[in-house]
């Protein structure tokens, strides 16, 4: 499967989101020095971090041989989506995935979303949320040896926060498959883990630049959907651990209006678009990757598609 990606798309990017956290971002990037798959850039997408950021990239770009490349734009607030914009144009792969600077990935993470990959969809995957004080523990060593991803490092640091999160440690792919057909969650873009084609994010415009946290990434999966890409469940199968932290960044005003502006992107239910005159949301941001409306001819198709 993984063979037939390859000549389907020559290239891969993951794109991750940072922000003044060049410890988590180390170990992250530890994570991806040994995926079973290294056919991939890395592309770090930074919202403004000072300098001890950049030269912890320049380290980690000598110490594991990674291709990474570093977007960075003026600390001007959270403008998360704007430099997401921007890594989605830079970043060179026919596919990307999408993740953030402080969730690392198991060992199979990008093998999984490649062979996942299909046109006319996305893949939301998952992640598994451990407690505030299991940080310390977590050390080039038990990312490189994969621990955090054991049942037994886990549960004897009682590090899981969601005790149902333990479903998606299996290393059973037929067992992840079923869990993930049977889970009753809606799968969606997630900021944490998420992967498309280049072309279906440059099809919808990319993220709304409006949207600031919370789930400012939710909106994006629900236009990709509005223009009839699918998303395929995979919280089970493509996995990615979280170290819980504290938000102060956020603002229940800004919640409010996220809200509104997912709810207009959303349109009416689904069930309503059987009746003639109920229409499905719009499918293109006018505050995204190109500032105003679709230009003519531009996006039209997704590769693939008929």
């Amino acid at each position: 499967m993984a063979h037939r990606f390859l000549r389907s798309a020559p290239g891969l990017s993951i794109v991750l989101s940072t922000y003044n956290a060049p410890d988590e971002l180390e170990l992250t990037l530890w994570g991806y020095s040994v995926q079973t798959r290294r056919d991939f850039e890395v592309v770090i997408a930074d919202d403004g971090s000072g300098p001890e950021t950049r030269d912890r990239i320049e380290h980690m770009r000598e110490s594991t041989g990674l291709s990474i490349s570093h977007v960075w734009q003026e600390d001007d607030g959270f403008r998360k989506c704007r430099i997401l914009n921007r890594a989605i144009v830079e970043a060179r792969g026919d596919y990307l995935v999408l993740s953030d600077g402080d969730c690392i990935p198991r060992d199979d993470f990008v093998e999984t979303h490649a062979a996942l990959a299909k046109r006319g969809h996305f893949v939301s995957g998952g992640r598994v949320r451990l407690a505030s004080d299991v940080g310390a523990a977590i050390d080039r060593e038990a990312v490189l040896a994969g621990s955090l991803f054991e049942e037994v490092w886990l549960r004897e640091r009682q590090a899981i926060v969601r005790e149902r999160d333990r479903y998606k440690l299996t290393r059973s792919r037929r067992r992840a498959a079923w869990f993930d057909r049977l889970t009753t969650t809606r799968a969606t873009w997630n900021g944490h883990n998420a992967s498309a084609w280049k072309a279906d994010l440059l099809r919808v415009n990319g993220f709304d630049e409006r949207m600031t946290y919370p789930v400012e990434d939710r909106e994006l999966g629900e236009r990709l959907r509005n223009v009839g890409i699918r998303p395929i469940q995979a919280r089970h199968r493509a996995v990615c651990v979280h170290v819980e932290h504290a938000r102060p960044w956020l603002d229940l005003e800004a919640q409010a209006s996220n809200e509104r502006l997912r709810a207009e992107t959303r349109g009416v239910p689904r069930w309503l678009r059987i009746f003639e005159g109920f229409a499905r949301g719009p499918d293109w941001t006018e505050h995204g990757i190109h500032k105003g409306p679709r230009p003519a001819a531009t996006f039209a198709q997704s590769p693939g598609q008929s």
